[in-house]
């Protein structure tokens, strides 16, 4: 792959510094978060063979690449002079709070889950050499390991405040400044005394291992200093803000931090671990088999990201953390999956993206096993994420802990191992949960099988080692109608909304003209112009109705320029109908268009859009 080529066409087409606000990447995508997401290409991107799929998920244009996403992240900003990478955004205050909080979230961890990871998988390796007696706890070479593990996990609120001060804007070496207060050893050393310590008099409140480890607090006192210290830049001239501004601000930052924002902190932190550890403790097993289910899903959506804090307020307040480990066949399982896939499949790039895919899984990488194997397939994917819950089941039941975070993969195993030996059989359960997982996913894959037909785009990923593609066999229709798209499930009809009548798309139209989204024969055409049948050269079946019960209307506001039988070319006129008398006489014009005869094609695919003008693709038929 050629990073360099890779990363012009993926700039390009996202609309490139005139339409990007923000990039940074994880550990297989580029997450952009555009000023206008309608002007990208997302076809094109996904058409790109070195493109395994977009995603548009919590408010960032995702662009999955894989393993080398980092290489092509590097051919970007270097390419296009972007030195830590390009940020020029303005607060959205248009996404919901959900897709706020998830973007929030996803900024603050995503630039340093490499270090977390690293530091995660050498702290259980320690663990599991001191429990195997090749290490004593006591040497120097241990100390000076440990170190390097755990400083990671104790001076955390300093990773964060650098990290939480970019998203807000605001002086990243003031918000390290107030991190270090709050690790400060002499600070930490007063929490675990029990000593009452005070302010000028007013009580200052800490935990018992202060704010080491701790991540709401840290988060709450940057975004406080982001609002804080414009308000200080006002009233100092601009000749004394380079010493008087940062003064002001930790004079102020670092004791509101002690006596208001780190207490609240720790009170939502301590909140949102009781609320999975309630729901943990009311049944282990059903916990585990909803997580391992469902976690998949959540990636594809960006909400996994809800549920990072809550690992590690787990461990910072327990010790130890029950949710990571649930988490871990959910992952395999998709490799098994993969696996299965791939001895089945007759096509021999399939069967090498899914033998590649599989690998990527193990150490915790998904998206293109995901995105490129199992999803595009369904059945796979499917049979995958009940796999997950399975084992999820196995090893919620069983209670195993992690002891440490880090990116769940075979290689965070050691990370369930304690010193305590009574806690080594449930390492032992997570074993088996995972294996069980992998196992099933594969097994159930291989017997079940799946449609060797189906060659969607989103089966259109590259291998990692050798660059094939696989080729797709599929079309895409034009919209009929200009204006807003929506999903079926909007239509205020349960026959179209439930799917009965098909798959397809719906649309609010801005104008009142009806067009052929094909070349084709006129099947139906009621006398009221309100319905019209279609079917396509290809034996695509399309109904397009426009409205809700506007059949009383009599045709009063549609006008037919077709018959039943008339041969059409995509983009000929069919009906013209007036909106705003539709709307006065009390009838939604919302316009389901759908493909009814489903069952003959492998899917009928949404593409991506929000707005539509007629003659636009707006529907893929995969054959």
């Amino acid at each position: 792959m050629d990073n360099q080529a890779v990363g012009r066409r993926v700039w390009e087409a996202v609309g490139g510094e005139k339409n990007v606000n923000s990039l940074v990447h994880c550990a297989t995508r580029l997450r952009f978060k555009l000023k206008d997401e309608s002007i990208a290409d997302t076809q094109k991107l996904k058409n790109d063979p070195d493109v395994i799929q977009v995603v548009q998920s919590g408010g960032q244009y995702q662009v999955v690449i894989g393993s080398n996403v980092s290489d092509v992240y590097q051919a970007i900003v270097d390419e296009q002079g972007l030195g830590e990478g390009v940020s020029s955004e303005s607060e959205d205050t248009s996404k919901n709070p959900l897709n706020r909080l998830i973007d929030i979230i996803s900024s603050i961890f995503t630039p340093f889950l490499g270090a977390m990871a690293a530091a995660g998988i050498l702290k259980g390796f320690l663990s599991l050499a001191t429990v195997l007696g090749w290490l004593a706890a006591d040497s120097g070479t241990y100390q000076i390991l440990f170190a390097a593990a755990d400083g990671v996990f104790t001076f955390l609120p300093v990773m964060l405040a650098f990290t939480a001060a970019k998203k807000f804007k605001t002086n990243q070496f003031l918000s390290v400044a107030i991190a270090m207060a709050l690790v400060y050893p002499t600070i930490t050393q007063l929490a675990g005394s029990g000593v009452a310590v005070d302010f000028f008099g007013l009580p200052v409140i800490l935990s018992q291992s202060g704010y080491t480890s701790s991540v709401i607090p840290i988060i709450l006192a940057v975004w406080v200093q982001s609002k804080f210290e414009p308000l200080v830049k006002k009233v100092i001239p601009q000749f004394l803000q380079m010493i008087f501004v940062p003064m002001i601000v930790l004079l102020v930052m670092v004791p509101l931090t002690f006596l208001v924002l780190g207490p609240i902190g720790t009170v939502i932190g301590n909140a949102l671990g009781g609320l999975f550890n309630s729901i943990y403790s009311f049944s282990p097993l059903v916990a585990g088999v909803i997580m391992g289910s469902m976690w998949q899903v959540l990636v594809m959506f960006g909400m996994h990201w809800g549920f990072v804090p809550i690992i590690f307020l787990n461990i910072e307040q327990y010790g130890f953390d029950v949710l990571m480990p649930m988490l871990l066949p959910a992952i395999l399982a998709q490799g098994g999956a993969a696996l299965g896939v791939a001895l089945r499949t007759k096509d021999s790039k399939l069967r090498s993206l899914g033998i590649s895919s599989m690998i990527t899984s193990f150490f915790g990488i998904t998206e293109p096993t995901v995105y490129g194997v199992t999803l595009p397939l369904k059945k796979p994917f499917i049979v995958a994420c009940i796999s997950g819950g399975i084992g999820g089941g196995i090893i919620g039941f069983a209670g195993v802990k992690a002891f440490s975070s880090g990116l769940i993969s075979l290689l965070t195993i050691p990370t369930f191992i304690s010193t305590d030996p009574a806690l080594e059989s449930s390492v032992t359960m997570a074993i088996i949960g995972t294996a069980v997982a992998f196992v099933l996913g594969f097994v159930g894959t291989y017997l079940i099988g799946f449609d060797e037909e189906v060659q969607d785009e989103k089966l259109e990923a590259t291998e990692t080692t050798t660059g094939d593609t696989i080729s797709t066999a599929r079309h895409n229709l034009k919209s009929p109608l200009t204006g807003k798209v929506l999903p079926l499930t909007e239509v205020p009809d349960k026959v179209f909304s439930s799917g009965a009548m098909g798959k397809g798309i719906a649309i609010d139209p801005e104008k009142g003209e009806l067009v052929a989204p094909a070349d084709g024969e006129i099947t139906t055409i009621f006398p009221t112009g309100h319905a019209v049948g279609l079917t396509t050269t290809d034996g695509v079946e399309i109904l397009m109705h426009i409205g809700m019960d506007t059949v009383e209307l009599n045709g009063e506001g549609f006008a037919t320029f077709v018959k039943q039988g008339d041969k059409v070319k995509a983009g000929d006129l069919l009906v013209r109908f007036d909106i705003e008398k539709i709307k006065a006489a009390g009838y939604s014009v919302i316009t389901p268009v759908v493909v009814t005869n489903t069952d003959h094609f492998a899917d009928v695919l949404e593409l991506d859009q929000q707005e539509i003008i007629a003659n636009e693709d707006f529907l893929a038929i995969v054959k």
